[in-house]
């Protein structure tokens, strides 16, 4: 009779999946015919020969069927493949990174460590496409989480068949873009059943940016937007809502988004091209980064059922800005964010946190940041004074939320 129930709960799962088929990751049955794609497809194999030039392809691919061995689930690939590549770049290109997961009351006691045996959905500022969540999954992992995150990747960066095979078996669903309003809320609301799904039937954990694409300057603001169309699929509550601030120490991609701040000045219509949005991936996954600090807040249920006698107009604002008071006070300072704060200001007022070692050395680092924008009509002292502003957001955001 267990058996039977068991077989019923699998199919039901099965069948419910099914409604998902267009975007979600691969189950763990559909991993070992991805991978044998995988190792068929023409550009992966281009790639791969680049990595190993002198091995003939039948040796290389017989070597990466030898590494799958044993690799029954996505979360099998992760650890198997992507944790050592992330690890190298924490070891390479960071000055260490650390998660926090004890929340942090009104008066910086803490009072809770979340659950590592429940599900979350963590709801987080954005610093890089690929890094986010990656590291995240690592930090997990080596904090006794059970599993990692699923995330949502953008339909306009599997550019390949191969990239949107590989982005699947590391545990990616796809959001889909450039679609009519009419599309993009049944899409919407696809996704948002998915993520239901994905937390309260397949026990997975989730992350997802607090707004679409990258706040330039640093100043991190949930949507209102992306918390209604979590809520298109079922109660928020049911997702364990995790506020999680991400704070770099230095930021590689700042000169890039310092350039296209001037830009859309001198040109409103200028927009980025693919080549630019790779060039900013390739710049956030191997330039330097400095520290890297992971900080949770408390679970949003909370303080959620405070607010449930809003109205429906409000709620979601006030959701938002309480999420962001929660990822502001999460933020972690470091020297640059105290002196940017002053150069802007023109004075010493937060002196007490750094020493002038501390202020050559970021002087150094903006001069070289500055040194590496190509500009025809390079403006130094507007694309300065834009570094300066993404330094000191996360130290203006906390004073306030605190």
């Amino acid at each position: 009779m267990e058996s039977g129930n068991h077989n019923s709960q699998f199919s039901t799962l099965n069948s419910q999946l099914s409604e998902f088929d267009e975007i979600r990751p691969y189950e763990p049955e559909e991993m070992k015919q991805a991978f044998e794609d995988l190792l068929n497809d023409r550009q992966f194999n281009v790639i791969m020969k680049g990595f190993a030039p002198w091995l003939p392809k039948g040796i290389r691919n017989g070597l990466l069927w030898l590494a799958f061995k044993g690799v029954k689930t996505p979360l099998d690939f992760q650890k198997r493949f992507m944790k050592p590549i992330v690890k190298y770049i924490i070891r390479k290109h960071t000055d260490g990174c650390t998660f926090d997961d004890r929340a942090l009351c009104n008066h910086n006691s803490q009072f809770s460590i979340l659950n590592s045996q429940l599900r979350y959905t963590f709801v987080s500022n954005h610093r890089d496409i690929v890094l986010d969540s990656a590291f995240l999954d690592v930090k997990l992992v080596e904090n006794g989480y059970p599993t990692t995150v699923e995330i949502g990747i953008g339909d306009n960066l599997l550019i390949y068949p191969w990239i949107k095979r590989l982005v699947r078996m590391n545990k990616a669903f796809t959001v889909r873009r450039g679609l009519s309003l009419r599309e993009t809320l049944a899409a919407s609301q696809l996704m948002s059943r998915y993520i239901h799904f994905a937390v309260t039937q397949k026990k997975e954990n989730i992350w997802i940016a607090q707004r679409e694409g990258r706040a330039k300057d640093s100043d991190d603001r949930t949507q209102e937007a992306v918390l209604k169309m979590l809520a298109m699929g079922g109660d928020l509550q049911e997702l364990n809502i995790v506020p999680l601030t991400i704070s770099y120490e230095y930021d590689p991609c700042d000169y890039l988004k310092a350039q296209e701040f001037q830009q859309k000045r001198d040109n409103p219509a200028f927009k980025k091209s693919r080549q630019d949005d790779l060039d900013n991936m390739k710049t956030g996954i191997f330039g330097y980064k400095g520290r890297v600090v992971y900080r949770t807040a408390a679970p949003i249920n909370t303080w959620i059922d405070e607010l449930k006698d809003l109205p429906k107009t409000d709620y979601y604002k006030v959701v938002a800005e309480r999420m962001d008071q929660e990822i502001h006070r999460g933020y972690e300072l470091f020297p640059c964010n105290y002196i940017a704060l002053d150069e802007l200001n023109g004075n010493t007022a937060n002196a007490a946190h750094y020493i002038e070692a501390d202020k050559q050395r970021f002087e150094t680092y903006l001069a070289g940041q500055i040194a590496k924008i190509t500009l025809d009509n390079k403006d130094e002292a507007f694309l300065r004074e834009r570094i300066l502003t993404m330094y000191a957001n996360p130290l203006i955001n906390k004073l306030a939320a605190v």
